[in-house]
């Protein structure tokens, strides 16, 4: 669907997150753990750099989540029964997620160290 206006994609969009959010319990894992950081964020008031740096991890582990739900779906809608190539992708889809999980974690723990030590 081609040149649709920009609240139809926006509405396609909210659509999609919202069918994540509904599906996969990793994703809500994932939300949650981006809210508490921006409710640490905002209790400690770090500089820019701080929140750009977190934002950007974050973002990227709840981007990786999206993109994997989508092709988990994609390929569990085109061939239902365990096929070893779709079990290839899924499970490196995983260890993009959980790669980006844990830069998240780094970059969170590091920010509490440099918060611990001024």
């Amino acid at each position: 669907m081609k040149n649709q206006s920009l609240s139809w994609r926006l509405r396609n969009a909210c659509e999609g997150i919202k069918a994540s959010w509904q599906s996969e319990h990793t994703f809500r894992i994932h939300v949650t753990a981006v809210i508490l950081i921006v409710i640490v964020l905002a209790f400690l008031k770090p500089t820019a750099v701080w929140w750009a740096l977190l934002l950007l991890t974050c973002g990227l582990v709840i981007t990786l989540e999206l993109v994997n739900t989508a092709i988990e779906k994609l390929a569990d809608h085109i061939h239902p029964e365990q096929h070893q190539a779709i079990k290839i992708v899924k499970d490196t889809l995983a260890g993009a997620v959980f790669l980006a999980s844990l830069l998240a974690v780094c970059v969170f723990i590091t920010f509490i160290a440099s918060q611990v030590s001024l």
